[in-house]
């Protein structure tokens, strides 16, 4: 027979024994998936292609102080997304906390926001796809190539959350282990104990080296920087579905961070060591003269274009991967605060946002087929409008995290209880929001210098904030909504 207090626990375990919420998105990632998915989303074509023209413009020394600062910036922004995302670890992430910490109105532009600047990624990965894959392929139908890897990025996202991850950490496995590779070879070829001869530091006093064209070049720089580094806010979206957020969100942005920056700073060095920034190659997109393609055929490696294809194709698939994921699960959450249509908040058995997918993967392949149609003029209307959005997310999570740990003190709670603080609050959002405004408001500077304002390009770089505005304002209005005290902000995690 048990025991009254043995039948007492048993009964206490029962009732305690937590279930599995099926209306939940399942917590499968881990760590590692984590640590890659960042990774993931921010060594791309930015590093692989753009860091040739931000040395060919800037000089070496002018890139790399560029990509440092946009990189501390972004430093201060992981830290803020971290002790949000380990508090209260949502896949609305920064538009959820900005409807609890400051104002709905600005929770639902965010949110629509940053839907709108991955659904279109998604369209500007697969025209990628289309160029890369007829470098092998010349005359095959571009078509083809963009519904292959649609269907692929699809698939990967619809199977389950863990097949996601798996597949993204292979796809950044690669790209890591090709730039570690790349440093490697690029150091032994600048002592000369790989190639023909000894190269050292000759390259950094070329012309006008290492800062090439002042201020106004390095302030270009920023804008390819910031682009190249957009993507480590996917480790906030990617929180609602982290196996033990509290200790994997930290984690992952101590580790994410210096990589990336690592990874930037030295393959920059490396370039601008090797290939003097007067070489006009770096400043073409082509993949066939790269500047990693250009360093491996200095080194004599053979079929260095066709490898380095291959692992931009890798870096495309990944972020086309990624970007269906964040903008999937940010439209998932927005149909739960009921900001989006209530059919979107669906859940598949695997706990997948099927509709939301769906409606993603639509968008996506209909900006796409825009390219098509009228010199493509919409699609680059609508890849302009993407542009900042990137840019408003950063700015959103700055916000929020300053107005979240002003809020965090106004209702007496105890610091302890924060998993994970950020560093030099109120300094690191205040500086990130600073930085990040800066770089928002200078997007095309170059339209208003001269005697004329270039009033289309300024259309063009800016569309972005109007768009913004509308929806913030839109809902503001519409919905009579209020800036929210401190003491009345949602902090319940």
């Amino acid at each position: 027979m048990q025991t009254a207090r043995a039948l007492k626990d048993d009964v206490n375990t029962k009732v305690h024994t937590p279930t599995e919420d099926t209306n939940q998105l399942r917590r499968s990632l881990k760590s590692r998936h984590l640590t890659m998915i960042s990774l993931g989303g921010t060594i791309g074509t930015g590093l692989f292609l753009a860091s040739g023209g931000a040395i060919h413009s800037a000089g070496p020394g002018g890139a790399i102080l560029s990509y440092l600062i946009i990189g501390v910036m972004v430093y201060f922004l992981m830290q803020s997304l971290a002790e949000m995302g380990a508090y209260m670890p949502v896949a609305g992430s920064f538009s959820t906390y900005a409807t609890k910490f400051i104002d709905p109105a600005l929770g639902f532009a965010l949110g629509w926001n940053y839907w709108y600047n991955w659904a279109i990624t998604i369209a500007a990965e697969l025209s990628a796809v289309t160029m890369i894959m007829k470098f092998w392929f010349p005359h095959t139908p571009s078509i083809l190539w963009s519904a292959v890897f649609l269907v692929i990025m699809f698939l990967l996202n619809y199977l389950s959350v863990k097949g996601f991850g798996e597949a993204e950490y292979w796809f950044s496995l690669i790209k890591v282990v090709t730039v570690i590779i790349f440093i490697v070879t690029g150091t032994l070829m600048i002592f000369g104990i790989m190639g023909d001869h000894f190269i050292g530091f000759k390259n950094f006093t070329i012309g006008d080296a290492p800062f090439h064209g002042g201020f106004m070049s390095m302030l270009g720089i920023f804008m390819a920087a910031g682009f190249s580094f957009q993507g480590t806010e996917l480790l906030g979206v990617a929180a609602g579905e982290t196996e033990d957020p509290a200790k994997a969100i930290p984690r992952a942005v101590k580790q994410v961070f210096w990589r990336i920056l690592l990874f930037y700073v030295l393959a920059i060095l490396v370039i601008g060591l090797l290939i003097p920034y007067t070489n006009g190659n770096l400043a073409n997109g082509d993949v066939t003269v790269s500047p990693f393609t250009l360093v491996f055929q200095k080194a004599g490696i053979a079929f260095a274009a066709s490898v380095m294809n291959a692992v931009i194709l890798t870096a495309v698939l990944s972020a086309g991967n990624s970007g269906m994921y964040a903008s999937t699960r940010m439209l998932w959450d927005l149909a739960r605060e009921g900001k989006a249509p209530k059919f979107l908040g669906k859940l598949n058995k695997n706990r997948v946002p099927v509709n939301a997918l769906i409606a993603t993967t639509l968008v996506g392949s209909l900006a796409f087929l825009a390219s098509f149609f009228g010199d493509g003029t919409v699609y680059v209307w609508l890849l302009n409008a993407s542009g900042m959005s990137g840019f408003i997310a950063w700015l959103g999570i700055a916000i929020c995290h300053y107005r979240f740990r002003k809020a965090f003190v106004a209702q007496g709670k105890d610091m302890s209880l924060l998993p994970f603080k950020a560093k030099l609050f109120p300094f690191g959002p205040i500086f990130a929001f600073v930085v990040c405004g800066f770089v928002v408001l200078g997007q095309n500077y170059s339209a208003f210098i001269g005697n004329h304002i270039d009033w289309n390009g300024v259309l063009v770089s800016y569309i972005g904030l109007p768009l913004f505005l509308i929806l913030w304002l839109g809902y503001k209005f519409t919905k009579k909504t209020k800036i929210i005290r401190l003491q009345d902000c949602d902090l319940n995690n």
